[in-house]
């Protein structure tokens, strides 16, 4: 059945919020173009936030003269884009894409290295005030959540719909960035309808409307159908959601398995899950990418040891542990390794972090150059009962004193103040030596700052 997304009943303004009595292409008041009108609108309560090319934002925000440059935020030539802002998209560049690509597609594009820590800082901003509408926020990245108002209006005084475009205004004027909402009746149709009409989106997709809208759509559209899936289905015949509408539950389990049972629910528009506060932290891990490829140890474990050391300082300052160590590599073909063993106990510390590794590592050092290392802990659990005393290694609790005084100078007097053998030398926390930064500033190692 057709929905009218226009009916004249239903709508108001996005840029001053009056509500529109008439289908009117502008704002009766203001006469802005960015109005919303649904027969759903005022009963839908679940809402997907996404913030529009969030690095990149930040970066025009703190740099005026960025404002009308495309920009792109990511490692050098040797690394990936992290972000692109919608200036350098339409020119061709995507997120993940190699650099080298992003910089042929947009040669006039400003390169900004990754500045988390500011991302960060900015991104814990915006889930304030994602938590000022509902304490159900349910983070998937430092920059867009899941939200369930329901229950809500009483409290605000509006509609879900109407806080979320105020939420929208609240964000612009106080943080100086922007954002696209999808509003749904579920999880998988608000994430959908986020990504409609970025940037500064808002749109909405109602229960009456979504068996039809799904029909006319790929079937990428589904959350877990990627590339290789894709291809499973177009060997298939399987190119439309609407494909998958008219197949029996039972048959897609037969041939899909478990992912199978996905498909045939979301192709309907049936999503279960519900928003919860509660996700936990599944790993803590960290990586770089070089600027020409490595395959030797001595190249290697530096950069090994400055990665464990960030890792450990972020599981400390988070209050976790973690007992497998995973290891990741990329080699020059862009093929992935990933290695990983399991503690006898959960650990935080750097060096059982890189120990374990630094074993790791030495079973992949077989004539392959590597453009990417990484390292992370996951089975993450409390670190109240992470790294207690070994009785065959009676050794570790000395390590474990000494790590702790090393933490305890740095948390004083900053990062640099004290180095292992392992990075002295070679650039603090694996970035280039500059003269000045390092006591030997001619020695310079090619890894990009972590």
């Amino acid at each position: 059945m057709h929905t009218a997304v226009n009916d004249p009943e239903h709508g108001f303004c996005r840029d001053c919020l009056t509500p529109q009595p008439n289908a009117a292409p502008r704002c009766a008041r203001c006469g802005s173009p960015r109005l919303v009108r649904h027969p759903e609108l005022y009963r839908l309560h679940l809402a997907h936030i996404d913030c529009d090319a969030f690095y990149a934002a930040v970066e025009k925000r703190d740099n005026p003269a960025l404002k009308d440059r495309p920009v792109i935020v990511g490692g050098g030539k040797r690394g990936v884009v992290s972000t692109a802002c919608y200036i350098a998209r339409i020119n061709g560049v995507r997120s993940a894409m190699p650099m080298f690509k992003a910089l042929e597609a947009c040669p006039e594009a400003v390169v900004i290295k990754p500045d988390m820590e500011k991302y960060a800082r900015v991104g814990r901003e915006v889930r304030a005030m994602m938590q000022d509408l509902t304490p159900l926020v349910e983070p998937i990245s430092i920059d867009e959540a899941f939200l369930d108002l329901a229950g809500t209006e009483r409290l605000h005084g509006m509609p879900p719909a109407i806080v979320l475009a105020r939420f929208e205004k609240r964000l612009e004027r106080e943080i100086g960035i922007t954002a696209s909402v999808g509003l749904s009746y579920c999880k998988f149709l608000a994430k959908v309808a986020s990504d409609f009409r970025k940037p500064r989106g808002f749109s909405v997709i109602g229960e009456a409307e979504a068996h039809d809208f799904l029909a006319m759509q790929p079937v990428t559209l589904i959350w877990g159908v990627g590339k290789a899936f894709a291809a499973t289905l177009e060997r298939d015949g399987i190119r439309t959601i609407g494909q998958l509408q008219k197949m029996e539950q039972a048959e897609l389990m037969r041939r899909y398995g478990s992912m199978g049972n996905r498909l045939y629910h979301l192709s309907r528009g049936r999503d279960e899950r519900v928003v919860s506060a509660d996700r936990d932290t599944k790993s803590v891990s960290a990586e770089t990418t070089f600027d020409q490829d490595f395959g030797k140890m001595d190249d290697l474990v530096p950069v090994l040891r400055a990665l464990s050391e960030k890792v450990s300082a972020r599981l400390k300052k988070a209050g976790l542990a973690g007992r497998t160590v995973v290891l990741k590599l990329k080699s020059n073909d862009f093929r992935i390794r990933t290695r990983n063993r399991q503690l006898e106990d959960p650990t935080r510390l750097a060096d059982r972090i890189f120990s374990t590794g630094l074993e790791l590592l030495r079973r992949e050092i077989d004539g392959t150059k590597y453009r990417l290392l990484g390292i992370g802990v996951s089975d993450l659990c409390d670190a109240g009962k992470a790294d207690p005393p070994d009785l065959v290694d009676t050794r570790s609790h000395k390590r474990a004193l000494a790590e702790g005084a090393i933490d305890a100078l740095r948390d004083k007097f900053g990062r640099g103040a004290v180095e292992t053998g392992y990075t002295f030398g070679r650039g603090h926390r694996g970035k280039p030596a500059r003269p000045g930064e390092d006591d030997e500033p001619d020695v310079r190692h090619p890894w990009e700052r972590i």
